[in-house]
């Protein structure tokens, strides 16, 4: 097996033996083989999922954009729509112009993208995690965020957090090799540094943390060189390299912002508002925490870090504990040699210094929300892009035990390997189970779904109300039998009118009126499904858990008649 480790707690990489390179390229064949496997399933599955709560109006947001270049500049409508002019429509732009052409529905197509978007984040966390720690950390990274059910799930229909996501880990994984080429990065890395960040920024302002992010690179970086031989001037002069070698990826940035997000450069002040504003949004819904309702802007302290602590998978959590230990041990062992901090350029350094930027920019947000405590509902959504370098560091972490494992035993190693395999295998069951509502997955210290009911939100987005839909159109049809159905039902929705509406055949008319409603479909979320009588006739469910219910109110209506 590769046994190569970065982790903090090695001296330095192991050399590469003729066994270490056989099964480097064994991982890197199952990572394409799983990539492309996974692109074929979002191009099978795609159309099953539902349309949230956001879609409607960051669709319609995309299509304003597209006017905005359409008309030359002339149609201004998509920068006093709602307060969505503050995000970036990277996703929105795109989608809009793939549906000039699309054979799919409107949504269908969004979805579609989406998914496809997903594939490429996975294929951001493989490069990232095979960049520091080798082909068989890149591989678990890879299958650790497919098998993230949050991550994979907003996938489809999230516009906002999937696609950022999937642009962030893309700008770390560009960031890490700027970095290991300090001081002096070549052109190609710098610019697909600044275009990544481009995107990024083309889609959330919170993109602006990379920033800092290099900063804390670049400052370790040139601690290490005037460490390295105690001379100042030599590691002012590595400085004034970096800054001439690395503005590019400056102005790269800015420009694609610019394209997908013109009103971040309308004025300079801008991007600072939106940040600003998405720090303290106020919006005063209720969301649900370890069984309590609270209002948005009003969450305990511990609300982001309990929510990822009940939504990873659990080994995925095992890595972060696994590399959380490695660190210390590494903290302890410099401390004890008084050597805290990095005392030389060498690869080994370089590569502990990437490490070290990944875990800020995978732990900074969530130690942010801890003491500013921003308005935040909806479980872990707004930071889904924590999700990725989460799961590269517990790939790293992963890695790290089963190659001391190894070491100490072959065979144990095997054992460890197999009990691994089989975990995972019965996490994509899981989640096989949950499709296509994977989002609501819960790990085993909830009780899984069914112990999160009433506890954590579930299905905030109603993505269950298209099953709800087709279940109550296939009801009706059976119900007329071999009879053509003449007549049109109306249905009552409570959630998102389109999320239901959108997939109404024909013979189903949407009403705002209840008295006026034969069917209502609803989903669970806040015991919405429970402030309107009928009877109940479908139910979708997941591992005994209702997320949508459909009720007959016909009988209702004939009373009052």
């Amino acid at each position: 097996m590769m046994t190569d480790s970065s982790l903090p707690g090695d001296s330095s990489p192991r050399p590469e033996t003729a066994s270490n390179r056989q099964w480097g390229l064994v991982f890197n064949d199952l990572s394409r083989l799983l990539l492309l496997g996974v692109a074929l399933l979002v191009m099978l599955t795609f159309e099953d999922y539902g349309i949230t709560n956001d879609e409607e109006v960051q669709n319609v947001y995309g299509i304003k954009l597209l006017a905005f270049y359409a008309s030359f500049f002339k149609d201004m409508s998509a920068f006093n729509y709602l307060d969505l002019f503050r995000y970036g429509g990277f996703f929105d732009l795109l989608a809009a112009l793939l549906n000039q052409i699309s054979p799919f529905g409107e949504y269908e197509t969004r979805h579609l993208l989406g998914g496809l978007i997903g594939v490429v984040g996975l294929a951001g966390a493989w490069r990232l995690g095979r960049h520091l720690g080798g082909q068989r950390v890149g591989f678990l990274a890879l299958v650790f965020l497919l098998l993230t059910p949050a991550y994979y799930g907003h996938s489809f229909n999230n516009p906002k957090d999937g696609p950022f996501a999937a642009a962030m880990v893309w700008t770390l994984y560009y960031l890490c090799r700027v970095i290991a080429t300090l001081p002096s990065p070549p052109l190609r890395l710098v610019i697909k540094l600044g275009l990544t960040l481009g995107v990024a920024l083309g889609i959330r302002v919170a993109a602006v943390l990379v920033g800092p992010y290099l900063a804390a690179g670049v400052v370790l970086y040139l601690f290490a060189s005037w460490r390295e031989n105690r001379d100042a001037g030599a590691a002012l002069r590595r400085f004034g390299v970096l800054l001439r070698r690395i503005w590019p990826a400056a102005v790269a940035a800015y420009l694609l912002m610019g394209v997908f997000w013109p009103w971040g450069v309308m004025s300079p002040l801008n991007p600072f508002e939106a940040l600003r504003d998405f720090s303290k949004l106020p919006i005063n819904i209720d969301t649900l925490v370890a069984g309590i309702w609270v209002k948005a802007t009003q969450v305990p302290r511990d609300y982001l870090p309990d929510y990822l602590l009940v939504n990873m998978p659990e080994f995925v959590l095992f890595g972060l504990v696994s590399s959380g230990a490695a660190a210390v041990i590494w903290a302890i062992g410099r401390i004890r040699h008084r050597d805290m901090f990095p005392g030389a350029t060498t690869v080994a350094e370089m590569r502990r210094i990437q490490i070290l930027v990944l875990s800020l920019a995978a732990f900074f947000p969530i130690v942010f929300f801890i003491f500013y405590k921003p308005t935040a509902y909806n479980g872990i959504r707004h930071f889904l892009f924590v999700v990725p370098p989460l799961a590269v560091i517990s790939a790293l972490g992963m890695d790290r035990v089963w190659s001391g494992i190894t070491r100490f035993n072959d065979r144990l190693g095997r054992l460890f390997a197999t009990a691994l395999t089989l975990l995972l295998v019965t996490q994509g069951w899981v989640m096989a189970q949950l499709h296509p509502d994977e989002y609501v997955y819960y790990n085993v210290l909830t009780g899984g779904v069914k112990g999160a009911q009433g506890a954590y939100e579930l299905d905030y987005w109603g993505n269950s109300l298209v099953e709800a839909t087709k279940d109550l159109a296939e009801y009706i049809a059976m119900e007329n039998g071999d009879k053509p159905i003449t007549r049109v039902y109306k249905v009552a929705v409570c959630g998102h009118r389109l999320s239901a509406a959108y997939f109404f055949p024909e013979y189903m008319e949407f009403t705002k009126n209840l008295e006026d409603a034969d069917f209502l479909v609803a989903f669970t979320q806040a015991n919405c499904h429970r402030h309107f009588e009928g009877r109940q006739i479908i139910s979708v469910e997941r591992f005994g858990v209702a997320l949508s219910v459909v009720k007959d109110r016909r009988y209702l209506k004939n009373k009052t008649k």
